[in-house]
């Protein structure tokens, strides 16, 4: 085999691997990802059960129920749109989560239409206030930047 055609088949058989790891790297992953709703778009495009997925929008104000087992919560996740999710989730919440705030939460559609959570994610407002040292009391305290 001439030298030229040994460098022509080297490079194929180096394309088709490196074709090969892509290709099997998409599929690993195509199993792991975790595609993000709103209520509107579950509204609109089914409930995509069996498959884990995250939602996000606002709770609900007056929708937190504690259960009387102490770790399990429901509530009710809304965004702009008409639409609402019931959410249940056994566990700690985050500091971070409470009413009229937003959330995302990562877990399955139940076959009920009830989106059970194995993750809470609670998400801030965009004020940072930074620490500011109160030098007369010798304490930190936040600093709105309005």
């Amino acid at each position: 085999m001439k030298r030229k055609n040994q460098r022509l088949v080297l490079i194929l058989l180096a394309a088709a691997a490196v074709a090969a790891a892509v290709l099997l790297a998409m599929s690993a992953l195509k199993d792991q990802a975790a595609y993000f709703y709103t209520p509107g778009d579950v509204a609109r495009q089914g409930v995509p059960t069996g498959r884990a997925v995250r939602i996000g929008g606002m709770v609900q104000a007056g929708s937190i129920r504690r259960m009387s087992d102490g770790v399990t919560i429901e509530f009710i996740v809304g965004d702009e749109t008409p639409h609402t999710i019931p959410v249940r989730y056994r566990g700690i919440v985050p500091d971070l989560f409470k009413e009229k705030s937003g959330v995302v939460a990562e877990g399955r559609f139940d076959p009920g239409g009830q989106f059970v959570a194995t993750e809470i994610l609670a998400k801030h407002d965009e004020n940072y206030r930074p620490p500011v040292l109160d030098a007369a009391k010798g304490e930190h305290r936040s600093k709105s930047l309005k």
